[in-house]
């Protein structure tokens, strides 16, 4: 008996799935989409064990940075970080779906006051002077995989990597240009302690607020869903694995769309179909009184504003709702037998 409880328990901690969460500046977006998806989302305050109600799903709120690295290993089969932390990273994993928030920029600002017009400028008289060349960062793989392609970079210091900073190590032979690992405010770095930042924006206000001037995009990013390459062809989690995609995809496609309601007198139903969107054909129903028609059907957000003025005209009693979700299931079965 007690060894079938054992071979119970060893298949059951096999099938669960362990998703890490982010804390921090993705947590709001991220646990409301996770109230979308899932009835049920339950955390106590400064906890960071997340319940859903699905049991086989064991929840975990971590750092964004961690969390890349930690699926790619394999302690965890899933998580959801930006795509800049997976490039940073480097981490070997399944960026598989866009959730579509948290979007920032990662960019390049120094003194407003320099009068260089990009960081190729900047290197290039650095390196023609031969300045020592201090950029602060979060991003330190991300930094130095962006000086190496700057045409000037290759001219003074070929394939030499930029000396990364850090309290703990020091990386890279190249120490006429530096990348100092940043905690924090790394605004307020420049010009005293770096010439330039590589740091993240939303609007660019407090770099403005700072005297600094951005002078080059690095990339842009959002929040993704990532997934454990090996979890991912392990038949028994790959299902699980599948419901977590398409109930977070169908709550990230909810937010687009608007599902009416809506009642059309039988005369006026062709001209009503010509002009209304729809996702898919709309549900049409007889109502009691003769004549009339119920027409269900689900629209795109951008097109509702559009399809008042004519549902004025030949329709009455519009019911507006937002979907919670929206499961495209035909879509995630091809994902699947792919």
């Amino acid at each position: 008996m007690k060894l079938l409880y054992a071979k119970f328990n060893k298949i059951t901690e096999m099938s669960q799935i362990r998703f890490a969460i982010p804390k921090g500046s993705l947590e709001e977006a991220t646990f409301k989409l996770l109230e979308r998806s899932w009835t049920k989302v339950n955390r106590k305050d400064r906890a960071y064990r997340v319940y859903l109600d699905d049991p086989n799903i064991v929840v975990k709120m971590l750092r964004p940075q961690e969390i890349p690295n930690l699926v790619a290993e394999g302690l965890y089969d899933v998580g959801i970080t930006g795509k800049d932390w997976v490039g940073e990273t480097n981490s070997d994993v399944e960026a598989i779906l866009d959730l579509e928030y948290g979007k920032i920029r990662l960019v390049i600002a120094f003194p407003d006051k320099y009068h260089y017009k990009n960081l190729d400028e900047m290197v290039a008289d650095y390196g023609k002077k031969k300045k020592t060349l201090r950029i602060s960062s979060e991003y330190l793989t991300t930094a130095s995989k962006f000086l190496k392609q700057c045409e000037s970079y290759k001219k003074y210091y070929e394939s030499k990597d930029p000396l990364i900073v850090t309290p703990w190590v020091r990386l890279g032979t190249n120490k006429s240009v530096q990348i100092h690992l940043s905690f924090g405010a790394t605004e307020a770095k420049p010009p005293e302690d770096v010439d330039a930042i590589m740091d993240v924006t939303e609007t660019g206000t407090t770099l403005k607020q700072n005297k600094l001037k951005i002078v080059d995009e690095v990339l842009t990013s959002t929040a993704h869903l990532i997934v454990n390459k090996k979890s991912l062809k392990d038949p028994k989690k790959r299902e699980k694995i599948f419901d977590i995609i398409t109930l977070m995809r169908g709550a990230v496609h909810g937010k687009k769309y608007l599902h009416i309601y809506l009642n059309v007198e039988e005369k006026n139903m062709k001209k009503l179909l010509t002009q209304m969107p729809s996702l898919k054909k709309p549900t049409i129903s007889p109502l009691s009184e003769e004549g009339w028609f119920s027409v269900n059907t689900v629209i795109q957000k951008e097109e509702f504003h559009k399809l008042i003025p004519k549902l004025r005209k030949i329709a009455q009693g519009l019911v507006v709702h937002e979907p919670r979700q929206i499961l495209e299931l035909e879509e995630i079965k091809r994902d699947e037998e792919n």
